[in-house]
């Protein structure tokens, strides 16, 4: 499942990064379990038992698009491990009216009485006098009703308006991660993998997909059409999906002989172009990548007009958020491309990551997603090289340690069992810390070495199940034939490496490294190391400790990692390594050295600290000669040096003083990091209203990067990179009321709204165009009203986010509420307005309120403990940076409920993030404005 991260990735340059999504923690209770019906309940654990494994499921849904409601029947086929009297499998929200046991000629053996625990969302199937016996195979038979859920979670009804006006209803599936039991019972656990045949019922005027090719339609009393789909692979219960729509599609078929389609609403298939071919693309190099044919005849792409994440990998059968999919030539912008791009490596990706090896229980999340995070990168990189995709890996392991580095973060591995906690696992990371500490090992290894392993991992548990263990053991000894791969490791240049370390290296100090050893510190202990170097003459002094912000002593101090640290120095550009394995250790350099860069390219999951002379030799390299380091050393140098003064370890001089070079940066991840780095300081005085020194910082910004805004070209020409820097800086300059950015932007804007919209603007600047234009009344009504009218999703994103900017309070309180009404805009874009809204200095107030007003609404629409609420818990509360505002967070939030969100791991987030916010103001605030007087810095007084 991805993200979105498409169009407001542009916007997160102005505000505080979020910190990732937050959990539940268990709640044990040992009572005796009650059925609804008053009866005992024969099972008193939220997880399954596993005396009885699920075979195949026969499954007919049937439903209607305007009663809005469903009804279906389901036969399962089960092998019974252990004798037992009950069947516990799972049902949510369901009407089951009639339940029995079936013979094996598929004839009705007799009824079944079905318990229901709806606090455990299980059922119970059980029958006087029957026993169900080991070793024997059974089937029973459910017939079902519900109405199709309204949130954005199982079996939902989606609508979207056509150009004439006229609203039109469709129902997909989401049923990741325990939502397949709110649209039929089922066995809900990723362990229980099952095949499946899937019968739909529908009108003519619509179609209906799910995960396999259909086979044949009949037609049904009623004037009713039943699709029969072939029999899937064995999968897990959340992969299952069906769509019954009107849907269009284009489509073709890939190198490897797979039919590939991509579906939308019909007025957008002129969209789906850009999605196919990559699609197309991007499945033909996993097939080779991975040497594991594709093993379904068919991949489709759905585009879903409701959708709550970025996109969900159901296999053969992708569904995604119309902005994560639909593309145009003339609409769509450079970051559209990147992220449409990304969204479908990583869905496809899953189709051997996920579906084909899946994790054996939801604490292992990341084995999905961090290597779909991870490879998204891979792929893209080399199908799209256009893109420059690794410019912008960096910045999903700085977005995990902002997570990372607080107390309430988790081990990438961590306990889960309710559905809440479950929902939670689905954040940075699992996700962005997953793909870096993979990155990590591909780099430890060698990419060689890591793709055998990975290969041999999928190869090996292909339709199974697995725990990180099995991963660790496939990347371990990968020389060595396994059966499975004819020895032919033997030829590659990585495994004759361990006899061929040089130098000071500790790399392969052992015969055999041990993979497991390495990898379990950074999957088992949350957090991640802050590594020190002293240097003197000869010698570097190393050691690490937990890089943790917080004044509060840890049991997490005495975590220890082993470190692959990777260097350079002014003598040698070679890269060197060095296994710290121990608190503290001692690297010997063969000569004395004018500066050395640890962490290279920020290839580890680590900040490095130095002695005084390091950073100022450091920081005089950038002045002198920065393209003396690459730019995501550059890049990780400043992401450290103000991650330190967090921590106490660097003072705020330095870390100003060094981003002084920044004058000279033309590197995007350099400059995105940069403004990362130092527009969360007056973000923080835009909340305590201490205008005068608030706009000294956006002045000394403005300041900082004033020669490359104003070289800046308004077009669309450049590479994707340079067209992303441009829509940064831009947008930047302009919300900041840079005067030559706001003069270009409004007669753009003027001109624009002359021509009625048709006027073609480049689509890098739109953005900061339309964010000029809605600074008046009549500007936000002409661009809403655009909005209104538009077919291309890319557009009304770039809309939707200047409409949040605008300084008119009365119309960011009326977005909020439209957004939750769902008519104007879509409620699933909600989460989204109400942050952008939060970090807006006229709107962060209204946020908090609406936050507030609403929380219960939240929470049923989209979900207990999901991404949406912690996006909207963090982005609403990161920014405060006072004891009564602290007080204020903790009152509203301490007086809910367990069943309300009392537990959410992203409300600890919340306090804490306020609680480094204080101490950083109370320690740096006076530094920072004498540091801005010193510099002769004067006040902006645009706003």
């Amino acid at each position: 499942m991805s993200s979105v991260t498409v169009v407001a990735s542009l916007l997160v340059l102005l505000y505080t990064p979020l910190a990732g999504a937050c959990q539940i923690q268990p709640d044990a209770n040992g009572a005796a379990a009650t059925a609804s019906n008053g009866q005992p309940f024969p099972w008193n654990s939220m997880r399954l038992p596993d005396h009885v494994l699920p075979l195949h499921y026969d499954l007919l849904i049937h439903p209607n698009l305007t009663s809005l409601d469903f009804t279906g029947e389901v036969s399962i086929k089960m092998a019974v491990q252990e004798d037992t009297s009950t069947i516990i499998l799972h049902s949510k929200d369901l009407q089951i009216y009639d339940a029995a046991l079936l013979k094996s000629d598929g004839s009705v053996g007799g009824p079944l009485q079905v318990l229901e625990y709806p606090a455990f969302q299980q059922i119970a199937l059980l029958s006087d006098g029957v026993l169900f016996r080991a070793g024997d195979v059974y089937s029973v038979h459910l017939k079902f009703a519900a109405k199709l859920s309204e949130s954005f979670h199982g079996f939902y009804k989606s609508s979207y308006r056509t150009s004439q006006g006229e609203v039109r209803f469709l129902a997909s599936t989401q049923f990741e991660p325990t939502s397949a039991r709110a649209a039929f019972p089922c066995f809900d656990e990723p362990a229980f993998k099952s095949s499946f045949s899937i019968r739909i019922r529908r009108e003519g005027r619509h179609i209906a997909l799910s995960n396999m090719p259909k086979i044949k339609t009949l037609t049904v009393p009623g004037g009713l059409l039943e699709d029969h789909f072939d029999v899937t692979v064995r999968m897990s219960t959340y992969l299952v999906a069906y769509i019954v729509s009107d849907f269009q599609s284009i489509s073709k078929t890939s190198e490897h002989g797979i039919k590939i389609s991509v579906y939308t609403i019909p007025e957008k298939i002129g969209q789906a172009d850009f999605a196919l071919r990559a699609a197309a693309r991007l499945l033909d190099f996993y097939d080779d990548y991975f040497d594991i044919p594709y093993p379904l005849p068919k991949q489709d792409l759905a585009a879903i007009p409701d959708f709550q994440s970025g996109a969900m990998e159901n296999w053969g059968l992708t569904t995604y958020r119309e902005t994560a999919l639909l593309f145009d030539p003339e609409k769509s912008s450079a970051s559209d491309k990147l992220g449409i791009t990304m969204i479908i490596a990583h869905e496809l990706a899953h189709q051997w990551f996920g579906n084909l090896v899946t994790m054996q229980w939801w604490n292992d999340l990341w084995l999905n997603e961090g290597f779909a995070k991870f490879m998204e990168f891979v792929s893209v990189n080399i199908t799209n090289p256009e893109l420059q995709v690794e410019d912008y890996f960096l910045g999903k392991c700085f977005e995990a340690m902002e997570v990372d580095s607080l107390p309430s973060s988790h081990p990438v591995s961590t306990p889960v069992e309710n559905p809440a906690q479950i929902q939670e696992m689905f954040d940075d990371v699992s996700y962005d810390k997953g793909a870096c500490i993979l990155h990590m090992l591909r780099d430890f290894l060698t990419p060689e070495a890591f793709k055998l392993g990975i290969v041999r991992y999928l190869k090996k548990y292909s339709f199974h199940n697995t725990v990180s263990g099995h991963l660790w053991e496939s990347l371990t000894n990968i020389c060595d034939s396994d059966g499975m791969d004819e020895g032919r490791f033997k030829g590659y240049a990585s495994c004759s490496r361990p006899g061929t370390t040089t130098g000071a290296s500790k790399w392969y100090a052992e015969d055999e490294l041990d993979v497991k050893a390495v990898m379990e510190t950074w999957t088992l202990q949350e957090g991640f190391p802050l590594v020190t170097a002293e240097v003197k003459g000869h010698e570097v002094k190393l050691s690490q400790e937990r890089f943790l912000k917080s004044d509060k002593p840890s049991h997490t101090s005495e975590f220890l990692w082993q470190v692959p640290l990777t260097y350079i120095t002014s003598d040698s550009s070679t890269l060197h390594r060095f296994l710290l394995t121990t608190r503290t250790d001692v690297l010997y350099l063969p000569a004395e050295v004018e500066w050395i860069k640890f962490n290279v390219d920020m290839s580890g999951y680590y900040v490095v600290h130095y002695n005084s002379a390091s950073w100022d030799a450091l920081a005089n390299l950038l002045q002198r000669n920065h393209t003396a380091l690459s730019s995501n050393d550059r890049a990780s140098l400043i992401n450290n040096v103000f991650q330190l003064v967090s921590v106490g370890k660097v003072s705020l001089d330095r870390a100003l003083d060094l981003s002084l070079y920044l004058s000279k940066e033309t590197e995007i991840m350099p400059v995105t990091q940069g403004l990362h780095e130092l527009v969360p300081l007056y973000k923080l005085m835009e909340k305590r209203d201490m205008h005068h020194l608030e706009n000294q910082m956006k002045g000394y910004i403005v300041q900082l990067f004033r020669d490359l805004i104003d070289r800046q070209a308004w077009s669309d020409e450049g590479s994707v990179s340079q067209r992303m820097l441009r829509s940064y800086l831009l947008l930047f300059a302009c919300v900041r009321g840079h005067p030559p950015c706001v003069d270009k932007a409004s007669k753009l804007f003027q001109k624009w709204k002359e021509s009625d919209g048709s006027m073609s603007l480049p689509n890098d600047v739109s953005l900061a165009v339309f964010a000029v234009g809605a600074r008046t009344e009549e500007g936000w009504d002409f661009l809403l009203e655009k909005y209104k009218q538009s077919l291309y999703s890319s557009l009304k994103s770039r809309i939707k986010s200047a409409l949040t900017i605008s300084p008119l309070d009365y119309k960011l309180k009326w977005l909020m509420e439209q957004s939750l009404e769902g008519e104007v805009l879509k409620t699933q874009d909600l989460p989204y307005v109400v942050s952008s809204v939060s970090r807006n200095p006229k709107g962060y107030k209204h946020a908090w309120d609406f936050l507030r007003a609403n929380w219960e609404t939240l929470i049923k629409k989209f979900d207990l403990g999901s991404h949406s609420i912690s996006h909207m818990v963090i982005a609403v509360t990161s920014q405060y940076s006072t004891r009564e505002m602290l007080d204020e967070v903790r009152g509203f939030f301490g007086s809910l409920t367990e069943e309300k969100g009392a537990g959410l791991r992203c409300i600890q987030q919340a306090y804490e993030n306020i609680e480094e916010n204080i101490r950083w103001m109370d320690k740096n605030l006076p530094l920072l404005q004498a540091w801005l007087n010193r510099h002769g810095l004067q006040t902006q007084i645009n706003n």
